[in-house]
C-alpha cells in the first residue's frame, strides 16, 4: 500500500495549509495507523516530543489549553487500540464521559437500557412509538437472566441462539447452539455455591434469538459499519457519516453448520484467517456500493424507508443513554454501529462501538478512515472554524441537534417537504462541501 499518495496529502489542506496561519495545535501520538497519518499531515497542527505526566503515568498528548488538551485526550482514546484499555484509565481520572461510555458500548449494557427506554416510551407516548424501538433481537444477560432465558427457550424450541461475551471484540468468545446442553457446563460456574465465590468470577455473556433471515448478497451474510459522532449528549448533538462499507462472510450462509465462525461471523478479524481468503479481494462493500446495489433490485421507496428505519435506531440508542451518559462539553464520542438486515430488509442492531477499528484493509479502506478522521476533526472544530450552525461539514451530515434536522424540498404543488437530513451511502461530496464552507475564512484571510 503506497501511503505516501494517501488522500491527506491531497486538495482542500493542501491549499489552505499554505493560505492560513493559525495558532499552533501541539500534539504526540504514540500510534502508527490512519490516525497519526491524518495529525501529520493536519494543517497548523505540530507533532512534538513532549508528554503530559497524570500520577507518575505519561499521557502520549499535548496541547496549547485546557480545551483542546481533552478534546485530543477524548479522541485518541476513543480510537486506541492496543493502548485503549491503558490510555482509559489514566483519562478516567481527567475526563468524566469516559467513565459512562460503557452504557453504550457494552453488549449487556447496551440492551438494558434500550429495554428500559422501551417501556419508558410505552409509559409516556404510547405502544406505537414503543414499537420504534423493537430493532434488537430477544436478549438475556447470563448468569444474572439464566432462568429467564429457560423459559423463554422452551417457549420456542428449535431456534438457534447465539451467545456473546458482554467485553470483547473482533468475534472473540462468540458461538451458536440450538440446545440447553450445549451451554450447561457455563451455567454451573455461573451458579457456584456461597463457598466457592473466592474463585474467578465467570464472564459476562449475552444471549440472543439469532437472525435466521439474513439478507444475503451471493448467498453470503453481510452487516454494516456505520459511525456516529456525538458532540453533546446534553442537549443531544449527532452526526452521521456518509460512508461505510458492508462486511461479508467468505464462506455461503447455512444454518446447517452452525459451529462454522466463517459463515455467521462477518467480522474481518474473523473473515481474514479463513483458508481461502483473498486479501486483493476483501470482503467489504462501500457503502455506496450496498445502497446502489439494494435501490436496482427493490426500488428507491424500499430503500429509503430502510435508511430511514436505521436513522431510528442511532437516535434512540443514543436517547435511551442521554441522561446517563455524563455530559461535559468538552468531549466527543465516534461510534461504530454494527448494523444487519434480514430478508424482509428489516435493520437489526448488532452493537454499538467506542472504538471501531482504523486499521486499513486494503488502499480503500485506508482512503475512507482517513476521511472520516479529518472529517471528525472537522466538526470538532478546535480551529475555531465554523459557526456552529452547520448541517454538513465534510463527510459528516447533521443528524439530530436536540431534535430531528430537516432539509426543505419544494413539491410540485409549490408546498414544502421536510426531508431528513442524513444521506448514509449517498455521494460523499466532502471537499467541494469542505472548500465552499472554509472559503470565507480564506478569502478573509
Amino acid at each position: 500500500m503506497n501511503r505516501s499518495k494517501s488522500i491527506v496529502n491531497k486538495g482542500l489542506f493542501g491549499n489552505l495549509k499554505q493560505r492560513e496561519q493559525r495558532n499552533l495545535i501541539r500534539f504526540k501520538c504514540v500510534l502508527t495507523n490512519t490516525i497519526l497519518d491524518v495529525l501529520r499531515q493536519r494543517p497548523g497542527w505540530v507533532e512534538v516530543k513532549e508528554t503530559v505526566k497524570v500520577n507518575g503515568t505519561f499521557i502520549g498528548v499535548i496541547s496549547a489549553g485546557y480545551e483542546r488538551t481533552l478534546a485530543i485526550c477524548t479522541w485518541m482514546s476513543m480510537f486506541a487500540s492496543v493502548t485503549f484499555a491503558i490510555t482509559m484509565r489514566i483519562l478516567l481520572e481527567i475526563h468524566p464521559l469516559l467513565v459512562s461510555y460503557y452504557l453504550l458500548t457494552r453488549k449487556n449494557f447496551m440492551v438494558k437500557n434500550l429495554k428500559r427506554f422501551r417501556k419508558q416510551l410505552d409509559r409516556e407516548q404510547g405502544k406505537l412509538e414503543a414499537a420504534k424501538c423493537d430493532f434488537f433481537p430477544k436478549t438475556f444477560e447470563l448468569p444474572v437472566e439464566y432462568h429467564l432465558f429457560v423459559e423463554e427457550f422452551k417457549r420456542n424450541p428449535g431456534i438457534t441462539w447465539i451467545m456473546k461475551p458482554v467485553a470483547r471484540s473482533q468475534g472473540k468468545g462468540i458461538f451458536l447452539f440450538r440446545k440447553l446442553k450445549d451451554i450447561i457446563d457455563w451455567r454451573k460456574d455461573g451458579t457456584r455455591a456461597d463457598d466457592s465465590k473466592d474463585e474467578a468470577t465467570v464472564e459476562s455473556y449475552v444471549v440472543q434469538r439469532y437472525i435466521e433471515n439474513p439478507y444475503l448478497i451471493g448467498e453470503r451474510k453481510f452487516d454494516l459499519r456505520v459511525y456516529v459522532l456525538v458532540t453533546s449528549y446534553i442537549p443531544l448533538k449527532a452526526w452521521l457519516y456518509r460512508d461505510g462499507f458492508a462486511r461479508f462472510s467468505n464462506t455461503r450462509f447455512s444454518l446447517t453448520s452452525i459451529d462454522d465462525h466463517f459463515v455467521h461471523l462477518t467480522n474481518v478479524a474473523v473473515q481474514k484467517t479463513a483458508p481461502d481468503y483473498d486479501p486483493e479481494k476483501g470482503c467489504k462493500w462501500l457503502m455506496q456500493q450496498l445502497r446502489q446495489y439494494l435501490t436496482a433490485k427493490h426500488g428507491t421507496e424500499a430503500i429509503e424507508t430502510l435508511f430511514r428505519d436505521m436513522d431510528n435506531i442511532f437516535i434512540k440508542s443514543l436517547q435511551s443513554v442521554q441522561s446517563l451518559i455524563i455530559n461535559d462539553k468538552h468531549c466527543f464520542e465516534l461510534y461504530g454501529y454494527d448494523i444487519l438486515i434480514d430478508k424482509n430488509l428489516k435493520p437489526w442492531l448488532l452493537e454499538v462501538n467506542a472504538s471501531p477499528s482504523l486499521i486499513a484493509s486494503s488502499q480503500e479502506d485506508y482512503e475512507l478512515k482517513c476521511r472520516l478522521l479529518q472529517d471528525t476533526v472537522n466538526v470538532i472544530d478546535m480551529e475555531g472554524r465554523l459557526s456552529g450552525k452547520e448541517k454538513q461539514v465534510g463527510g459528516f451530515d447533521l443528524m439530530w441537534n436536540d431534535g430531528p434536522v430537516y432539509n426543505e424540498d419544494i413539491n410540485f404543488e409549490g408546498g414544502i417537504n421536510l426531508i431528513a437530513n442524513t444521506h448514509l451511502g449517498c455521494m460523499n461530496d466532502r471537499e467541494k462541501q469542505l472548500w465552499h464552507l472554509l472559503k470565507p475564512l480564506t478569502t478573509q484571510k
